[in-house]
């Protein structure tokens, strides 16, 4: 098992990288919304999703705490302009899922937007919204978030999972790059991002303990990081993690002095805005690993025979 030190570390260089960038989760707000207002909302979703679990999991020091509190606190004040522009985001594209879906962690940590509410619970009832044509993995996702807010998903989120890739439990020797990442996210949406690894299904959970391992070597050896991120997270997220020691100790030093993790091999060169899109989110992975993984070690160091 991975030392809890270097599992630790990592994440706290991770949000320190994040806070002192903070002004890379931006909007456009003068783009034409046929070529994607909502699009830059996606790494200001993820990041109040993953400072939620660190506050969930209480193993974060002080430091590590008070950062992640100070990013969702500028970008819900500042970059959401206290949530005023998911309202902007629903008015243009009315139907879209992704204003509700960022909105409901921030609602999770306190915050409170009430049009944005409103708006939530008109398109639940309109059949058209039921409707929505979604990849399996996202439709899945929507309805664990639509179960978190209290509304009901139309189909129910039970007869969601045989539709994923995952949930199929096909040859495993099959998995590429898009396809790890639906895995990945049918993890995170079936577990509720770590808090619950008996939502996963038995057969999932056993499919999963099998071949995990050989997919986390496989993306290691690759150095494809944010890839290899997101496996360690839906390592943690199993009944019984096993924190392989060689992948994080390869994770861990992949990270940059200053604490922003490649997305694949080294980092990019560019513009700070350009560097800033390639590398937050595994940066942002990596923060969301930690925490997890710690979290479970320090359970299993609880509950290991003296």
């Amino acid at each position: 098992m991975t030392e809890t030190r270097l599992l630790h570390t990592v994440g706290v260089r991770a949000l320190q990288w994040l806070w002192a960038r903070r002004d890379g989760f931006r909007l456009e707000p003068d783009v034409d919304p046929e070529v994607g207002f909502l699009e830059r909302f996606k790494p200001i979703g993820e990041l109040a999703l993953i400072c939620r679990v660190l506050f969930r999991e209480g193993v974060a020091g002080s430091e590590q705490a008070e950062l992640a509190r100070r990013l969702v606190d500028h970008t819900w004040r500042d970059t959401l302009d206290g949530g005023r522009m998911l309202v902007r985001g629903q008015r243009i594209e009315p139907l879209s899922p992704i204003p509700f879906e960022v909105y409901l962690p921030y609602k999770e940590l306190g915050y409170s937007e009430p049009e944005v509410e409103r708006a939530a619970a008109l398109h639940h009832r309109l059949e058209s919204y039921a409707a929505l044509e979604l990849h399996p993995t996202r439709r899945l996702g929507l309805a664990a978030f639509q179960r978190r807010y209290g509304l009901t998903s139309r189909p129910p989120e039970t007869d969601l999972v045989g539709a994923t890739w995952l949930g199929r439990t096909p040859e495993p020797w099959t998995v590429g790059g898009h396809t790890a990442y639906d895995i990945t996210h049918a993890v995170f949406h079936l577990t509720d991002w770590g808090e619950r690894p008996e939502g996963l299904p038995p057969h999932i959970a056993e499919y999963l303990a099998t071949w995990l391992p050989v997919w986390i070597d496989d993306w290691l050896d690759l150095e494809r990081w944010d890839l290899l991120g997101e496996l360690l997270v839906v390592d943690a997220c199993l009944p019984r993690p096993t924190l392989d020691e060689r992948a994080w100790q390869a994770f861990a030093a992949a990270q940059q002095p200053d604490g922003a993790v490649p997305a694949v091999r080294g980092l990019p060169e560019g513009a700070p805005e350009e560097v800033f899109d390639v590398v937050y989110h595994p940066t942002l992975v990596a923060a969301f690993a930690s925490v997890l993984a710690t979290s479970r070690a320090l359970t299993e160091l609880a509950h290991a025979p003296s």
